[in-house]
């Protein structure tokens, strides 16, 4: 009895401590949106996981949802989604993109313990590259305060995975999201959401089942341009 007291001592701590390092962030991670596309482009009104991210954002009354992804060709562009605005932000890392080439887990080690270094990435949103995180999140923000935003923006990354196991690899968007949430929330707190965000979408997406046991399906679609809505 003394050690689970002990434990839940050191979780109640834990929680604490992840409540007041994230209390004044401006955004709320949630986790992963997808595994694997079911519609490309990726994200646009009336698209099942645009349709899906809206309702976590009105879950949480809130009015705004961002959604980060590892850059492609798109613009990254924000838009409607029924009473929701879905902003996107989209990364260019100079080193890497595991999305194609699989998970260097060297890389996730340093990430994991040291964080992603400033000069890493770039951003894209709304046709605009920017150089450093603040201009881009700058540009996030002001456009959440336009449409009405009102405490933390709900996050997720997008999650999908163009080749091998979606459930090994997190996909689309990852260090992004981890990123954001170091910058946001703080170290201890991003562990927290590293974990609680992966389990997310086992745990409520309705989509899941579907897209894990077709998956390798779904990549050849994509991969050979079938699933293609513009």
């Amino acid at each position: 009895m003394k050690k689970i007291g002990i434990f839940l001592i050191i979780i109640l701590i834990l929680g604490g401590f992840i409540y007041v390092s994230s209390m004044n962030s401006k955004v709320e991670p949630v986790g992963r949106l997808a595994f694997v596309k079911l519609a490309n482009p990726d994200m646009y009104p009336g698209h099942p996981h645009s349709e899906l991210l809206a309702s976590y954002a009105e879950q949480r009354g809130s009015k705004c949802a961002l959604v980060v992804h590892m850059a492609g060709g798109s613009g990254y562009s924000h838009y409607k989604e029924g009473n929701v605005t879905i902003l996107q932000l989209g990364f260019l890392d100079t080193k890497a993109d595991m999305t194609t080439t699989g998970i260097d887990f060297t890389d996730v080690l340093s990430t994991f313990l040291f964080g992603i270094p400033e000069d890493r990435y770039r951003y894209r949103a709304d046709g605009i590259e920017f150089d450093t995180y603040d201009e881009a999140m700058n540009h996030i923000y002001k456009l959440a305060e336009e449409n009405g935003q009102e405490g933390p923006i709900p996050m997720v990354w997008h999650g999908t995975v163009k080749r091998n196991s979606p459930i090994l690899n997190p996909g689309c968007g990852f260090p992004l999201y981890v990123h954001l949430s170091w910058k946001e929330c703080g170290r201890i707190a991003t562990y927290y959401y590293i974990i609680k965000g992966s389990i997310f979408p086992y745990l409520n997406s309705p989509y899941r089942n579907y897209e894990l046991q077709h998956a390798s399906e779904l990549q050849y679609y994509y991969v050979n341009n079938l699933l293609n809505y513009e």
